[in-house]
């Protein structure tokens, strides 16, 4: 019996982007499971989002690379809107333009980005309960419609055995959108014996405002993920306490590598991280300190989240999401020849 026809639909990139919805599903391909009778296509859309010219070339784009199975993995939603509705799968990573301060601006994105392309889809992926819940909440869809599948964890991160520096713990920052809420975590380590690394690229004013709470740093940025696998070694915790995450692959990353990780007690972070984090209040800056002194000063308790986090990563293991893939690409088979 031949094998069905899926393609996975992919933004192109910008040379400073993000990169982990691409990441994330390039795993998830190179090792969806042999058996699950699915043959599967990467398409990278050739125009970038921005603009309406080049997004409804993208749209006419898609059309022409439709089969079987058309699943759009993120950030380019409108792409829906050249495929079938009923072989449609559209991954929608997090909500976070409903948060866009221009209320008119945030009322037409959400009748664009969410309200029209849930509509159109026959299923939704999630990843993560909380963004599953924020999608029915927003577009008031039927929650059977939105199925959670969670981001996949790269085969590069790897345990490794490592000795944890209380007299000058190296804290590991990720990322400078306004979410990652570097000036509360700078703020919250203002004075403490350590010194904070920083993946992204620093503008002047992050500098200035690093020195101004004398913090000692470092930074790299546009990293491998084998690059990144060496910045969490060489780290000794995870200060990831952001305002909002659809996901929050790099909890579950340090988890896999085996630093304690101290996180946000809001959004999707809990239900990520399980048992195996430190959960503060992201807009107060004494709850991230707190945080961040009770790993570096209570041995036990970091001993604990460590082993914790270790057991967590077995639910984002690429085989297992690999799966969940290949059984909801089969429910949309069952139906369509039902």
């Amino acid at each position: 019996m031949s094998k069905r026809k899926v393609v996975l639909f992919y933004r192109k990139l910008r040379s400073t982007g993000n990169f982990s919805i691409e990441a994330s599903f390039d795993h998830m391909m190179a090792s969806f499971p042999v058996d699950a009778g699915f043959n599967l296509r990467k398409v990278v859309i050739s125009h970038f989002s921005n603009g309406l010219l080049p997004r409804l070339q993208g749209i006419l784009e898609a059309r022409r690379s439709e089969t079987e199975i058309n699943h759009v993995t993120g950030d380019v939603h409108y792409l829906v809107f050249g495929l079938k509705g009923k072989n449609t799968i559209l991954t929608i990573h997090d909500c976070g333009l409903m948060a866009h301060p221009n209320p008119v601006l945030r009322r037409l994105l959400k009748w664009l980005w969410l309200d029209l392309p849930v509509r159109h889809c026959r299923y939704i992926t999630a990843v993560s309960e909380a963004t599953r819940q924020d999608i029915i909440r927003y577009t008031g869809c039927m929650p059977d419609k939105v199925v959670v599948i969670p981001t996949v964890i790269s085969n590069h991160f790897k345990p490794v055995a490592m000795e944890f520096s209380e007299e000058c713990p190296r804290i590991l920052h990720i990322g400078l959108a306004p979410n990652k809420n570097f000036q509360r975590h700078v703020e919250a380590i203002s004075g403490l014996q350590c010194t904070m690394h920083i993946i992204g690229k620093l503008e002047r004013w992050h500098e200035d405002f690093l020195n101004k709470c004398g913090v000692r740093y470092s930074h790299e940025y546009n990293i491998s993920e084998e690059q990144m696998q060496m910045a969490y070694a060489e780290s000794d915790l995870l200060l990831f306490a952001s305002t909002l995450e659809g996901f929050g692959m790099p909890i579950v990353e340090a988890q896999t590598v085996g630093i304690p990780v101290v996180t946000s007690n809001q959004s999707s972070m809990p239900e990520v991280a399980g048992d195996g984090a430190c959960l503060v209040d992201p807009h107060d800056v004494g709850s991230i300190r707190s945080g961040v002194v009770r790993v570096i000063k209570d041995a036990a308790y970091r001993m604990d989240l460590i082993e914790n986090g270790r057991k967590n990563t077995s639910r984002y293991s690429v085989e297992t999401i690999s799966r969940q893939y290949a059984a909801l690409y089969d429910k949309i088979i069952t139906r369509h020849d039902g």
